[in-house]
């Protein structure tokens, strides 16, 4: 599993080298085209690997449920993000895999109740859903690069 917390390691810092740079009001803007913007996108992520490997194993998520309320599945940027949401999705963005991968080194991911995703896509086991959360990611990667780029026209 080591080199599946790698991938996803290295797709948030893409990420958040993709943002970089970008203002609070870029990164608000919901681009044309497009349902949600960058920082909704990125706030997901964070929310879903929470809902994937923690809500399914029937664990307590790190996320307060507000927050991923508003970032989950289903959901849709509402307003505009402050600066301190924007800071603590990037803290979060940085800090989850690391507990991720300690708690799965720890053994603490001990259930997991099944799930079949969008993808028609049956997670089994917390294996399964750190390998396809990797997969998600890698797919509103590629939407928050679309969305750069089109913001930056």
């Amino acid at each position: 599993m080591k080199n599946h917390f790698e991938i996803l390691n290295i797709t948030r810092n893409n990420i958040l080298n993709s943002i970089k740079g970008l203002s609070l009001s870029e990164l608000n803007e919901i681009p044309v085209g497009f349902n949600n913007n960058i920082i909704w996108n990125v706030g997901h992520i964070v929310a879903t690997q929470q809902l994937l490997c923690y809500k399914m194993s029937g664990l307590d998520m790190a996320l307060d449920p507000a927050f991923i309320a508003k970032y989950m599945k289903g959901s849709f940027a509402v307003g505009d993000a402050s600066q301190e949401e924007l800071d603590y999705i990037v803290k979060q963005l940085k800090e989850l895999p690391v507990k991720a991968e300690a708690d799965y080194a720890n053994g603490v991911f001990k259930e997991f109740n099944s799930y079949t995703t969008s993808y028609n896509i049956t997670l089994a086991n917390v294996e399964l859903a750190i390998q396809f959360n990797n997969v998600h990611e890698g797919l509103h990667f590629g939407y928050i690069m679309a969305m750069k780029k089109v913001l930056l026209k």
